[in-house]
Parts: structure tokens; sequence; C-alpha cells
């Protein structure tokens, strides 16, 4: 996709490894100017180093999404840096804990919720008004296929994407008359941090998640990626209202 986001300008939150870094690559890869914001100061800033060792244009912020002065001041030096938005690829999330329901801590629950669904609320909604203010542009929350069906164990998590997923098409509908595309990446088992906490090493655990998958394997970070940079490209440009499932063949079944 070189050159199909020139001149662009983009923002990835969680970018400081996984689906975030791919995504924050691939914008650039394809002539965004990129914003990379976590709350990981030294991943963020590799991220950033990737980019411009790659000939690409990238600053990094740190912001924790799950407050709203540092998603509004994110925005804000999004735009005094490179004056303007047109892309954002709201990412940062959490799995939380693995427990059933009924044993899910109150605590695992709130922040998991924070930090997944609330931060992705408060990042449309600075970046919404940002967009409104210039005509336009495209938004990409990080769902899940955890997003469309049932997950057992990981109730927040669960609830959290599906929460994305349905605010996803609800904001899509309000802002499609002024300009602004939003969309959701689905991502089934891809090979990330958050997969490797959750094997711990183990063969096993790693086989049952591969196995998982129709296609064989897990997917990377980068499949996903692709998916978000087309999703914001004028490629798809009558697509909004989205949940994509970058997943394998996943929720097929």
């Amino acid at each position: 996709m070189a050159g199909e986001l020139e001149g662009k300008v983009a923002l990835v939150t969680g970018a400081s490894s996984g689906i975030g870094r791919e995504s924050a690559l691939a914008f650039a890869a394809a002539g965004a100017r990129v914003v990379v914001s976590d709350v990981v100061v030294d991943g963020g800033e590799e991220t950033v180093s990737e980019i411009r060792s790659a000939g690409g244009e990238a600053t990094f912020v740190r912001a924790d999404v799950s407050q709203t002065a540092e998603v509004e001041a994110l925005v804000r030096q999004t735009v005094e840096t490179y004056g303007r938005l047109d892309c954002a690829h709201n990412n940062a999330g959490i799995e939380g804990d693995m427990a059933p329901t009924a044993e899910c801590a109150e605590a695992n629950w709130d922040r998991t919720i924070a930090i997944n669904l609330k931060g992705v609320w408060l990042c449309m909604k600075s970046e919404i008004r940002q967009m409104l203010r210039q005509g336009g542009g495209a938004i990409v929350n990080t769902s899940s296929a955890a997003g469309l069906v049932g997950f057992a164990n990981l109730p927040a998590y669960v609830a959290s994407k599906h929460g994305i997923a349905g605010l996803t098409k609800t904001a899509a509908l309000e802002y499609a008359e002024q300009g602004i595309r939003v969309n959701a990446v689905c991502p089934g088992v891809i090979h990330t941090p958050m997969i490797d906490r959750i094997v711990n090493g183990d063969a096993e655990t790693e086989a049952q998640f591969t196995a998982l998958e129709p296609v064989g394997r897990m997917g990377s970070p980068a499949e996903v990626a692709q998916a978000v940079v087309w999703l914001c490209s004028d490629a798809a440009s009558f697509v909004t209202g989205l949940a994509m499932p970058v997943d394998g063949g996943f929720v097929a079944r």
C-alpha cells in the first residue's frame, strides 16, 4: 500500500508492540505521518525508531487512554505536531485476568472495561471532534473475534470487545454524513505479546490456541495492520460500521 495514505496523519494507540506497532509501521509505509502512543514509553519509542529507520516520519506521545485529560492532550499534540488528524487506530487494550464470570474480580472488570472500552470511547470523542473541524476522517477500533462470539473465562474482555463493536456501529451511523468513517477489526488468534502471556511457554496451550484457527496457524500482527490501513484508505471509501473479522475463519465455525 505504498503511497496510499501520502500526506495523511495517523494516530495509533497501544503502539509499543504487537498489532499497534505493526499498524504504525504500516501507516508509515503507506505514506502517513504517525503519532505513536502507549503507556509503555520504551516500546513506543522503539516503534518510532523503526519507522524513522525505514524513512518514515513519526513521533511518540505517552498517554493512558482511560484518562480523559491524557486522551485530549494526545489528540491536541497530534494536531499541534502535524496540523491535522486523518486516521486513527484505537488499539490500546489488555486481556485482563482469566476467570469464570462468577469469579471475575470487580477490580479486574473495572480495569479491563476502563482501558478497552472506555479508552476507545474517550479516544473517539476527541478524534471525532477534530475530524468534524477538518471535514472528515477514518477511525478503526480494535475489537476481537471475542467481540463477535463468546469466549469462556474472559468475561470482562469479551464484554469490552462486544462493546467496541457496538460503539463502532453507533458512531458510524452518527457521523456518516459528515465524512467520518468508523470501522473495527476483530482479530482472531494473533501471535502477539498478549498471546505469549496467556500461553506462558506451554506448548500444549499454544497448540490449543492454534487449533482454534481453521487455517491451521496463528495470524501475524502485520496481517491485521494491513486490514487497518485498508479501512483507513480511499479503497474503503464506501465501508463504514463494519466489525471486520481478521481471524483465519475463527468466527465462521
